[in-house]
Formats: C-alpha cells, sequence, structure tokens
C-alpha cells in the first residue's frame, strides 16, 4: 500500500512513524508512506502559503495554488494516490468501517490543512472527499492523518503479529472489546474476574462475548442499532448471564 501526505509540517508526520507499528510496516516493505511538503510550491521568496478571506474574518486560509501544484506534480509523475482525502471537521466520519475498506485499497492521499481552513475550489478543484475524525477542532490535519494512517495500516496483513488481537478489538463486529486482565490476580483487594483463571477457554469466550455485548449495550448502543441490532445467539448469552448476576 502506498499513502502520500501533503502537509507544510511533513517532519510531525515522519517523527511519529518512527515511533509506531506503521514504523516497522515501512521497513518490512508491507507500506510505503511519502510526504510532500507544501511549501516546496510555495508562492514567491517567503514560500507563501496562506492569505487572509475574502469577506473579511478571522484567521488566514490556505491558497489554491500551492495545493494544486503539489497535488498535480504528483499526478504528474504518477505518484498521486487516489482517492484523495482532505482533513475537515466537516467530512464525514472516520470509523472503523472505512479504516478496513481502505485497508484493502492500493493506497490513498490525505491533504493536511492548517490556519482557519483551506480554499473551497481546493477541495472541488481536486476532486477530494472530506473526512473528520471527530466531533471537534485542531489545529491542523496532521494529527488527524496520522490516526488514520494507523488505524489503516494495522488492519493490513502481515502488519500486527497476532491476527486475533484484530478479530477481538473494539469496533470489530460493532462491539466493544471485553475489559483486559493481567498478573497480579489480586491488586488492592480488587481480583481479577475467576472465570479468567480457571482455565476453560469456552466459558472464557462466552464471557468475553458477553462483556462486549454489556459494555457496547451501555455505552454505545448506536453501534448495535447500526448492525440491526442482537442475533438470537446474542440475545440468549445475555439472558444466561444476566441471570447468573
Amino acid at each position: 500500500m502506498k499513502i502520500q501526505i501533503f502537509s507544510i509540517f511533513p517532519e510531525i508526520i515522519l517523527d511519529y512513524l518512527r515511533y509506531s507499528v506503521v514504523g516497522s510496516a515501512i521497513e518490512n516493505n508491507l507500506l510505503s508512506v511519502r510526504t510532500i511538503d507544501i511549501r516546496d510550491y510555495g508562492i514567491g521568496s517567503h514560500k507563501a502559503v496562506d492569505d487572509s478571506p475574502y469577506g473579511g474574518g478571522s484567521g488566514m486560509v490556505m491558497r489554491c495554488e500551492p495545493i494544486f501544484d503539489a497535488v498535480e506534480d504528483q499526478e504528474s509523475k504518477e505518484e498521486l494516490q487516489r482517492p484523495l482525502f482532505v482533513l475537515s471537521p466537516r467530512g464525514e466520519r472516520f470509523n472503523h468501517r472505512m479504516a478496513s475498506i481502505l485497508s484493502k485499497s492500493d493506497g490513498f492521499s490525505l491533504i493536511c490543512g492548517r490556519y482557519e481552513g483551506m480554499d473551497e475550489r481546493i477541495i472541488t478543484g481536486l476532486k477530494a472527499r472530506e473526512i473528520s475524525i471527530g466531533d471537534y477542532v485542531l489545529a491542523g490535519g496532521e494529527l488527524g492523518g496520522l490516526v488514520i494512517i494507523e488505524s489503516v495500516s494495522r488492519l493490513m496483513e502481515g502488519v500486527l503479529g497476532n491476527s486475533m488481537s484484530l478479530s477481538e478489538e473494539s469496533y470489530t463486529d460493532s462491539l466493544l472489546e471485553y475489559p483486559q486482565y493481567t498478573r497480579p490476580s489480586i491488586y488492592r483487594e480488587m481480583p481479577v474476574p475467576e472465570v479468567l483463571l480457571n482455565g476453560d477457554h469456552k466459558k472464557i469466550a462466552n464471557w468475553r462475548k458477553y462483556m462486549s455485548l454489556k459494555l457496547t449495550l451501555e455505552r454505545r448502543p448506536d453501534l448495535l442499532e447500526d448492525r440491526g441490532g442482537l442475533t438470537e445467539e446474542e440475545q440468549k448469552l445475555l439472558k444466561e448471564f444476566r441471570s447468573q448476576d
């Protein structure tokens, strides 16, 4: 997979990747991540990439020319990976389903904005899709881009050492992950649930599924609504465990 990131602070991207699971994937040639410095395409001797907004208002807006030039330069070299995304608070919500779809693709590109935003013609003219990691605003798109890159790459085959880790994580099958415990079995009078200590793998699997269902119902019922509710088997499991409480 090939990923391109357009940013005025490419060092933020590169520094983080050295210490993440993505860095190992790059070293093992499972993934290629390239950063393109938008300032290399800036205007004039100062390599300007922003200007004041038409109509007035606070802050600065990223200009069309540097970003168009950067993207089209990569396109002319047949290096640009589509789909092309713009990190934006108003974009469609990035989630596990989207990460899973992208993890099976050949790659994608991200444009990281800064300041008060970017000229709308960048989005329309470059046929970019707006994407958001949540209902809040950051100073720039770099952190959001890193979130997307890591969540996508760790779903790629071979990136994580244990494939079971993926199948049991939160949001897989629209469920939150069950609680995890390790040694010691009792800490400050807080014991590990007995079921995890008895070595009965079927009971452990049922308890973990029950806890995933319970936590999802309590904290994120919307996830279950999106997948059409509980299966008959899940309803039976909930009833069985609740009768023991």
